[in-house]
């Protein structure tokens, strides 16, 4: 799988996957109260999840959702054939 995740992304995801990831800890130590009962541990539990699916992919650059659907904010994406064939090509003035 190739890097799909760069710029403001990776930033976004580096700043709320430990942000979340420290909800969930509260949530489940009970530091912090979410919501009562049931509904308050399966809300951390979630918290605590996505921030490490956030956090990880931040760290790594790679998301299979963002492979999935298509989309790319890596900067050193891999240019396609069309951009390589144009490129060796001069401009029509």
């Amino acid at each position: 799988m190739e890097k799909n995740v760069g710029g403001y992304d990776r930033i976004a995801r580096a700043v709320l996957g430990p942000v979340l990831i420290i909800v969930g800890a509260a949530g489940l130590a009970g530091f912090l109260t979410i919501a009562a009962g049931t509904l308050g541990l399966v809300v951390a539990v979630a918290a605590l999840l996505v921030g490490a699916v956030l956090a990880t992919t931040a760290v790594t650059q790679k998301c299979p959702l963002n492979d999935l659907l298509g989309f790319n904010t890596y900067e050193g994406a891999k240019t396609t054939d069309t951009e390589t064939e144009s490129a060796g090509k001069p401009r029509a003035q």
